[in-house]
């Protein structure tokens, strides 16, 4: 039984393909968040390249790994962060300051807190990835 939460899905997917050394997984299904996070991964070199194919029932990616993720996984429920909130939520969910990164959705798309903090913008915590 395929699970409601996509992201989860995708995260779960990703997290085990990779526990598993293999260098390619396919998440199903896609979805335009799902894309946003995986150019997110890639940009800070998370993953490699990966592509949509389009299926009539929702369509995948497939991803290359590039053996870079020790953990990450979807945050539930979506917690809202305030501008200067990160570094609670870092504590939380990342194994120290200078590793890893939180994917947050903001008003200006997907991006890692990074990203966020230097933006100045506040948004909702979706997942993390060290």
């Amino acid at each position: 039984m395929p699970s409601n939460n996509i992201l989860s899905n995708l995260f779960v997917t990703i997290f085990n393909t990779e526990a598993r050394r293999k260098g390619e997984c396919i998440v199903l299904p896609a979805s335009k968040l799902g894309m946003e996070v995986l150019k997110t991964l890639q940009k800070h070199n998370y993953i490699g390249e990966f592509e949509y194919i389009d299926e009539k029932k929702g369509g995948k990616f497939t991803i290359k790994l590039l053996a870079n993720i020790t953990k990450c996984g979807a945050i539930t429920p979506r917690f809202k962060v305030k501008k200067g909130d990160y570094v609670n939520w870092e504590q939380e969910y990342l194994p120290s300051y200078s590793r890893g990164m939180l994917i947050v959705t903001t008003n200006q798309g997907v991006m890692s807190h990074h990203e966020a903090v230097q933006k100045g913008l506040g948004g909702l915590l979706i997942g993390y990835v060290y």
